[in-house]
């Protein structure tokens, strides 16, 4: 997925504190005209990590505080490329993510803020998992992590389908798994070598690891390799999404659904292009709109949508739209579903369709103030970018916008040269806001006024965001290692990198206050991240180690000590670590590692390589 301007939280130090500037909160308002600047630069993509399991430990105690802001009741919302206890796509959760999925049965746990993929406690149809409060989905870091740091003071089955159909715009067609499928080495981006005879059985793997159990560690329930021919540099992998008993994931032209209870593939679409965009969640009825590519080589460009059911995986209608002027050509797209409605945003506006039947809701909105991107869930909440000179889009808001008219219902004004980076979270609405190197996490109140802003200390924090691997690109609601709830907003430490073996904590800041309420202490040696909150409690992934698997582990809401509740086989911590910069997601006691891009060098390699892994009790 593409990513518009203010993505990532920047590496290094934070500047001085954000503050909020008088008149800049409250009903929709066009910002003042202001001198040229300089276009903004893309953000850089993000690294992962790896996962390790290994037993709890205790937990530290907690920090300071700081300014209080008022923050009212917040509304349920959604929650990759991984659904939450609220409604969200990939399933909603109460908060936005990167692919948040709700909890359903069965599933994944969903949170309450927007995430890029988590798991909602509440499961809903085409979420990701994710759990109600804070992200969903959790990304480990395999290699370099892309985190910030928080200053003294933060800134604030039926039958299998096939649809075909090339980039001419036609609907794809939807067959039987009888039919025959085009072969991997047909087509534009085929390599030009034999047919690879495709993936094999990993059931042996499995049952090598499951051999090797200790007491207490889960099984690994199935395997499941990538299964499609792609390019030579590899393609970015969207998903997970769960909608009932299926977990759907894609990558490049394919859309494929798979038994959450033993893998098993139910059945495959057929993109009409390359993906270039997905939501973080789909509908709650299970619906979901990619974005993919028309044209070819040189003449490919992001402007087609297609719509799919992620419960049937048949094709719905597709349709182009138009992309006008270099800043929009050249800009990502963030797209995000709120209700029956998806958004296509980039720098310079937001197109919106009606997710049943396509049709048009709005385009470009009066004024010069344009949103450029969405969070997934059941609030229109956006960020927006207003062009005070000759492509000069610095000026930033926050809004609340109807997502089936288009009206703006409110707006907080962000502070002069200070850019809207990521959603943490819709309710409560958390907000990552970054200027040059310096990071800022205010809260906002439901009706858009200023709320508070985390005061960090002296730590260092590590929030990993969502993107595109290939593309660099992302949404608005794709970060993962944050999880939130109407009280509390959780962030995980950064390890020292020269630790041989790296530690760190989990730190639970007021939503109210923005000060730091307590610090829990991750097991010697390892690391941990916040999921997010269900049942009152903080899902945690205790990221695995070279010998020790990973493990998901939860904190009661005073902090304290981590009570382990589903641990990874350690026989299999070489398969787990192989899986590429994976996302993780936990719903009904199993979780699900999903790595975010596959490539490979030999032909054959990329559908050989393994793309999910799933464990449970």
């Amino acid at each position: 997925m593409t990513q518009p301007p203010g993505q990532q939280p920047p590496q290094g130090g934070f500047g001085a504190p954000y503050e909020p500037q008088p008149g800049s909160y409250g009903p929709p308002t066009q910002p003042p005209t202001q001198q040229p600047a300089q276009p903004p630069t893309q953000p850089s993509g993000q690294a992962a990590g790896s996962y390790g399991t290994q037993p709890p430990g205790p937990y530290g105690p907690p920090p300071p505080a700081q300014p209080p802001g008022p923050y009212g009741p917040p509304p349920a919302q959604p929650g990759p490329y991984n659904a939450p206890a609220q409604p969200g796509p990939y399933n909603a959760p109460a908060q936005p993510g990167p692919y948040n999925a709700p909890a359903q049965p069965g599933l994944y746990d969903v949170p309450t803020q927007p995430g890029p993929y988590g798991v909602p406690s509440s499961p809903q149809p085409g979420g990701p998992a994710g759990g109600g409060g804070g992200g969903g989905f959790f990304r480990g870091r395999r290699g370099a992590v892309i985190g910030a740091v928080l200053g003294v003071v933060l800134l604030a089955g039926g039958g299998v389908w096939l649809a075909t159909g090339g980039s001419d715009g036609k609907k794809p067609t939807a067959k039987t798994s009888a039919d025959p499928a085009p072969g991997p080495s047909t087509g534009e981006n085929s390599k030009g070598k034999e047919k690879d005879p495709g993936p094999g059985d990993l059931r042996a793997e499995a049952d090598g690891i499951n051999a090797g159990r200790k007491a207490g560690e889960a099984k690994v329930q199935w395997l499941q390799e990538g299964g499609v021919d792609l390019p030579r540099n590899g393609e970015s992998v969207y998903g997970p999404w769960f909608v009932g008993d299926t977990v759907v994931k894609a990558m490049f032209h394919t859309v494929s659904g798979y038994s959450v209870a033993d893998g098993s593939q139910k059945w495959s679409l057929r993109l009409p292009g390359k993906l270039c965009g997905a939501p973080s969640q789909a509908t709650a009825d299970g619906k979901i709109v990619f974005g993919v590519q028309s044209g070819s080589g040189s003449e490919a460009e992001c402007n087609g949508l297609q719509m799919a059911d992620l419960t049937t995986g048949k094709a719905g209608w597709y349709k182009t739209f138009e992309r006008q002027g270099a800043w929009d050509l050249l800009s990502d797209t963030a797209m995000a579903i709120n209700g029956d409605t998806v958004t296509v945003g980039r720098k310079t506006r937001t197109d919106a369709f009606r997710v049943s039947d396509g049709k048009v809701l709005f385009g470009k909105l009066p004024g010069n103030c344009q949103p450029f991107g969405f969070a997934s869930g059941p609030l229109g909440i956006a960020a927006a970018s207003c062009q005070t000179a000759a492509d000069d889009h610095k000026e930033q808001l926050v809004e609340r916008i109807d997502p089936v008219s288009g009206k703006v219902l409110w707006t907080y004004k962000v502070k002069k040269g200070w850019e809207v980076s990521q959603f943490y979270s819709v309710s409560p609405l958390v907000v990552s806001l970054k200027k040059d190197r310096d990071w800022a996490v205010i809260m906002l109140n439901p009706d858009g006024t200023y709320r508070s802003q985390l005061a960090g200390g002296t730590e260092n924090y590590r929030v990993e965001c969502d993107t595109d691997l290939i593309t660099g690109g992302g949404n608005l609601d794709n970060c993962l290692g944050v999880a939130t709830d109407d009280r509390t907003v959780y962030l995980a430490t950064k390890s020292d990198e020269s630790d041989a073996t790296p530690t760190n904590k989990i730190v639970a800041f007021d939503v109210s206050t923005g000060q730091a309420r307590w610090k829990a202490a991750a097991p010697a040696g390892q690391t941990m991240m916040p999921m997010r909150v269900e049942g009152g409690r903080l899902l945690v992934f205790v990221e695995s180690s070279t010998k020790k698997a990973g493990a998901i582990a939860s904190l009661p809401p005073t902090g304290g000590t981590p009570r382990l509740l589903l641990r990874h086989p350690d026989a299999g911590v070489r398969t787990e670590r192989s899986l590429f910069q994976p996302r993780v997601a936990y719903v009904n006691g199993r979780s699900l590692l999903m790595s975010t891009s596959i490539s490979g060098v030999e032909d054959g390699d990329e559908e050989r390589a393994k793309s999910m892994e799933m464990f449970g009790n």
